[in-house]
């Protein structure tokens, strides 16, 4: 902060500010209005509204000035680029705060995945606050890179920038009083704990919320939300790349409980970044469904900054941090100048190049893909006696169901059928080169030839891969090894089409623009393959997440999610 005596005498007019923001129509979380005023800044920090002068002055003739966005809950991972990249792209659409959960490269990484998020967002024009992972692995069903106990993450929550204990998904383990679980609940202390407890009801919702549990953004229905909603938790309404719940789950707020609301993407991949936008596009959809304007920027702004403490963070008052957002109107909704600590970063969707030129690049991490080596028979199913279990997909949903299917047999073999769309999954186990392949059927790919697979398969982030023969789903993981991870598309034995992502075998080193043209040629290629999806691999890649329910594929087998139990594919 400034000198107190110069915060007084700039906030009481009696000297000019650093900077002025003239004739501003400043959106006012507190009240709910929108209003004309100055904005005054010194340092970084607002100091005044009302009508002040100031030694660099901006006219901005009755444009919107709001807070700077607040992304609730995101795994930067899932961008597929570094922080770096990332907030090139997300700060010019206004958002100047994420909270992130690192779990996806804890589950690869452990501790050094942690530590390698932790530097890399260092001297970005982006406020990364962090939630220690809770579940690495998110459940016994699957096999990570590492496991962190209570004691591997206790020394984290005393930094910084480390807000609380990130989503705990395994809830099963909570409920059955697991020590490994209760432990990691008590090292949180008084810091906040977010939840992701997908579909959990009644007496089990009440004993997860009684741990201190204070949110969930895995809500797809009203009723689910609704009954999280009565118990105190903050309902994250996601909308991210895949899952998308703001449809559904916007006609429960109301200006008698909207306080307890916030937006969030959760997982956004390079496509949406640059296509649709971030918290931007998130308050423009909003906006667009009947929200009031003002609420919709509340749920980015004010409301995470309470649920987090971010007490400096999230309105346009005094004393609060000058993270701020100039927005020409409602409708159209554009972002034109972002200011972040008090300083113009970002004006017309680019970055300044004086911001730029102060991002420094992220350190380096070790490879991550070690498999074991792989038969084509490692890949069949003999057939049995029976119907088999099939993953079938949710359009727009993380959730899958479970459907009973006489299956194609072939030489005694289970055959991918592409004239019922039942396709051959693999989840093959890439930390420790064991022999752990899990291998199943689904519904709803569309793929007529060939196979894809992908090293990005929440959250244990095994190889999984979808096709229609045996030799290529070998071949798809194969090319999966040589990348160092990444996505492959295979047909006829021959690759066809891959995106690299080194970097844990979740990202890559490219820029943002690089890796979204190089994603949209590969989804390009699975469409002439047949597959109908707007995005595969990001569907390919929450099938092994063994924490939302019905069933999914990890590497030991067919996972029950709701009994949290590995089956077998016939029934």
């Amino acid at each position: 902060m400034e000198n107190l005596d110069k915060v007084i005498r700039v906030a009481r007019g009696k000297a000019r500010a650093d900077v002025v923001l003239k004739r501003a129509r400043v959106v006012n979380v507190y009240s709910g209005e929108v209003y004309g005023a100055d904005v005054a800044l010194l340092g970084d920090q607002i100091v005044g509204l009302g009508k002040y002068r100031g030694v660099k002055e901006y006219d901005l003739g009755g444009r919107i000035v709001a807070p700077g966005f607040i992304d609730s809950h995101i795994h930067l991972e899932s961008t597929m680029v570094t922080v770096p990249e990332f907030s090139k792209v997300a700060v010019p659409l206004g958002t100047t705060s994420v909270v992130s959960d690192p779990h996806e490269i804890a589950n690869v990484m452990g501790l050094d995945g942690i530590n390698y998020m932790l530097k890399s967002s260092k001297y970005n024009p982006l406020n990364v606050f962090v939630m220690v992972p809770s579940c690495v692995p998110s459940s016994p069903l699957e096999t990570p890179g590492t496991e962190l106990r209570a004691t591997d993450i206790f020394f984290f929550l005393n930094q910084e920038w480390i807000l609380g204990l990130a989503e705990m998904m395994d809830y099963p383990g909570l409920l059955a009083g697991d020590p490994g679980i209760l432990d990691k609940l008590k090292i949180a202390g008084r810091k906040i704990i977010d939840g992701h407890a997908p579909g959990l009801a009644g007496k089990d919702l009440c004993a997860y919320v009684a741990t201190r549990i204070s949110s969930d953004h895995e809500c797809s229905e009203r009723g689910e939300a609704l009954e999280k909603l009565r118990l105190g938790m903050t309902i994250m309404i996601r909308e991210g790349g895949l899952a998308k719940n703001m449809e559904a789950l916007l006609p429960l707020v109301t200006p008698h409980n909207m306080q307890q609301f916030t937006l969030c993407t959760d997982d956004r991949h390079p496509q949406c970044l640059i296509e649709e936008g971030h918290m931007n596009a998130l308050i423009k959809k909003a906006i667009r469904l009947g929200m009031d304007p003002v609420t919709a920027i509340r749920l980015c702004t004010i409301n995470p900054a309470r649920h987090y403490n971010l007490d400096g963070l999230g309105a346009v008052a005094p004393g609060k941090r000058a993270d701020l957002v100039v927005i020409d109107n409602f409708v159209d909704f554009n972002i034109e100048m972002v200011f972040k600590n008090g300083e113009l970063v970002a004006r017309d969707g680019k970055l300044l190049p004086p911001v730029l030129a102060g991002i420094r690049p992220p350190e380096l991490l070790r490879g991550s893909i070690n498999i074991q080596w792989l038969k084509e028979e490692y890949f069949h199913i003999r057939a049995r006696k029976g119907k088999a279990r099939v993953i079938a997909l949710v359009p727009g949903q993380l959730i899958t169901t479970a459907e009973l299917v006489k299956p194609k047999v072939s030489r005694g073999l289970v055959a991918a059928d592409t004239e019922r769309d039942i396709l051959k999954l693999a989840v093959v186990e890439r930390h420790h080169a064991s022999s752990h392949i899990g291998l199943g059927l689904v519904r709803g790919f569309g793929l007529k030839k060939g196979a894809i697979a992908s090293s990005v398969a929440h959250d244990a982030h095994n190889i999984v891969a979808v096709g229609t023969n045996d030799a290529d789903l070998m071949e798809a993981v194969i090319k999966i090894r040589k990348l160092q991870g990444g996505f492959t598309a295979v047909v006829g034995g021959k690759l066809i089409g891959s995106v690299a992502l080194p970097i844990a075998g979740l990202m890559s080193d490219k820029s943002v623009e690089e890796v979204r043209a190089e994603l949209n040629a590969l989804i390009g290629i699975t469409r002439e393959m047949g597959c109908a999806l707007d995005d595969p691999f990001m569907t390919l890649s929450f099938l092994a997440l063994s924490v939302i329910p019905d069933i999914k594929l990890t590497d030991k087998g067919l996972v029950d999610v709701v009994a949290q139990k590995i089956i077998p594919l016939f029934a």
